[in-house]
């Protein structure tokens, strides 16, 4: 079976904390949460309701750099000029992932550059996940690199490609840095998922689900899922999948979604 975690968004009500969210997961039956900005909590009161809860920290958002899609003018990993600027934005992120005892932390990497080489940009990314691969393994957080669709949902994000992203976290060779797979992403991107999943389970850290179209709820479009999370267990996937849904189709609850997730397992 896989371990499920859903984003804190997903199931806190307007003004609720992400400690009130775990506890709001935990009586959905959900193993873990994961949640985006970490620099906005309070991590003792997240770390003390999942203690209290028996709910894990699946994953954090890294802050500040190491969180841009799509801002052009803000820092990004792809652009060699903000290297320092990234490496420190993560660093400090692994710290808060430590803090609560979260598996992985999600890095983004930005848009495409335009005034430079798309080879320059992924040295840059890949010189950014040597210098704060010896950080995470110090701590024990995973940084998971997170490709993303270009086609529906974010224009001009320079990693859309799930083998470019595991060629990238390969040349870093760290057991501490691997790929957020997002199958959401990927199908729309360039499906066969559960080939792309098994065949690099080695290098998954972290994976995301949605269905497609719309990006929501498992069950609710093209996407079989029971056959993927399947597929992620034969191959001897470990991590956490995380629902990462905020709205559901027509008739669909997000308790509903959650829970029609959960029993897809």
């Amino acid at each position: 079976m896989v371990d499920f975690a859903v984003n804190a968004g997903i199931v806190a009500d307007d003004g609720q904390s992400v400690a009130e969210a775990i506890e709001t997961a935990a009586e959905l039956g959900v193993d873990a949460v994961e949640f985006f900005d970490w620099e906005g909590a309070d991590l003792d009161a997240v770390r003390a309701a999942a203690d209290a809860h028996d709910v894990d920290v699946a994953g954090i958002l890294a802050a500040g750099a190491g969180s841009n899609i799509d801002d052009r003018d803000a820092p990004a990993a792809v652009n060699p000029y903000d290297r320092q600027t990234v490496v420190e934005d993560v660093e400090r992120s692994i710290e808060g992932a430590e803090r609560v005892g979260a598996d992985c932390l999600i890095l983004t990497v930005g848009p495409d550059q335009g005034g430079f080489a798309r080879d320059t940009q992924r040295r840059s990314l890949e010189r950014v996940l040597e210098r704060i691969a010896p950080a995470a393994e110090d701590a024990g957080v995973t940084v998971v690199v997170e490709p993303l669709n270009t086609v529906v949902d974010h224009p001009g994000y320079f990693l859309e490609s799930s083998r470019e992203a595991f060629d990238i976290v390969r040349s870093v060779g760290s057991p501490r840095v691997k790929v957020l797979f997002d199958a959401y992403h990927q199908q729309v991107t360039e499906g066969d998922v559960i080939r792309n999943l098994t065949d690099n389970v080695d290098q998954v850290g972290h994976v995301h689900v949605a269905d497609n179209p719309g990006r929501y709820e498992p069950g609710s479009g093209e996407m079989a899922y029971g056959n993927v999370f399947d597929a992620l267990d034969d191959a001897g996937y470990d991590g956490y999948v995380g629902m990462e849904f905020f709205a559901t189709s027509d008739g669909t609850t997000l308790e509903q979604g959650i829970r029609n997730t959960l029993a897809m397992d």
